[in-house]
């Protein structure tokens, strides 16, 4: 099975969106990747915050355990009943160095067990959302549903 994460609205490449040119302590270039598990600076395509949209594929397997389907993968985070997936922001240097400065943890164990029974028959999860939280920043902590719309695709 693959999980397609389709990302929309993405904030821009300032953080905090309204700090002055001159404030230091703003974040620049900022970037949005997929994270590898157990490899914080493996990351998947890192898409620029301007972007009009994002999307990362990945593989995973799946198997039947005694709560539903279990999902593992090389970029799935987590163990039984807690899998996410970590989408990390960065300010990317220069010399391309990306700087991690915040995450958003898409929880799998959110995943309606309709839709992962379909995707895993179909083959393909896609879980679709907004990049920019309420504030005009990037997205970040916990993300379930609604934030999140898991559906299976065909």
């Amino acid at each position: 099975m693959h999980i397609r994460i389709a990302a929309v609205d993405l904030p821009g490449l300032i953080c905090p969106p309204d700090a002055p040119a001159n404030d230091r302590a703003a974040h620049r270039n900022i970037h949005v990747a997929v994270q590898r598990r157990n490899r914080p600076a493996e990351l998947l395509d890192p898409q620029p915050g301007n972007a009009a949209s994002a999307s990362w594929t990945l593989e995973c397997t799946t198997t039947a355990s005694p709560t539903g389907l279990d999902v593992k993968g090389p970029y799935v985070q987590g163990g039984p009943g807690g899998r996410f997936i970590y989408l990390s922001w960065g300010a990317v240097d220069e010399a391309g160095a990306f700087t991690m400065f915040r995450r958003a943890k898409l929880m799998l164990d959110a995943v309606p067990a309709e839709a992962l029974d379909a995707a895993d028959r179909s083959g393909l999860l896609v879980g679709s959302l907004g990049l920019t939280d309420a504030c005009g920043a990037p997205l970040c902590a916990r993300v379930v549903p609604p934030t999140i719309t898991w559906s299976a695709a065909t």
